[in-house]
């Protein structure tokens, strides 16, 4: 069963075949000694988020429309330099191409 994306109305309507991801929230994590290492001190970006917007898809040379291969709500794992961020309505997004997202969960 998919997951419904949490979202407020966007806007924002990705182009061709990108779609809009929410990037996963990421928990503090604990090293073994009991260290906490919050999330804003993290160097690496997550890889997973939940999609809430995807554009029409791409066309072929002969103008014939290829859809997105995913859906709005499903959860996938995408490339981890594969996005570009951006920031609507102060909330942190990803646009990845569809080609950049490795599969779903």
């Amino acid at each position: 069963m998919k997951k419904e994306a949490k979202a407020a109305k966007l806007t924002f309507k990705p182009a061709g075949d990108r779609v809009l991801v929410k990037p996963l929230e990421q928990a503090d994590e604990k090293t073994a000694s009991g260290i906490i290492i919050p999330d804003t001190a993290r160097k690496e970006k997550p890889e997973r988020g939940t999609i809430v917007a995807i554009g029409e898809g791409k066309r072929t040379d002969k103008g014939e429309l290829l859809p997105v291969r995913f859906q709005v709500g499903d959860e996938v794992m995408f490339s981890k330099y594969g996005f570009d961020e951006v920031i609507i309505d102060d909330v942190e997004y990803y646009v990845v191409s569809d080609s950049n997202i490795l599969g779903t969960f």
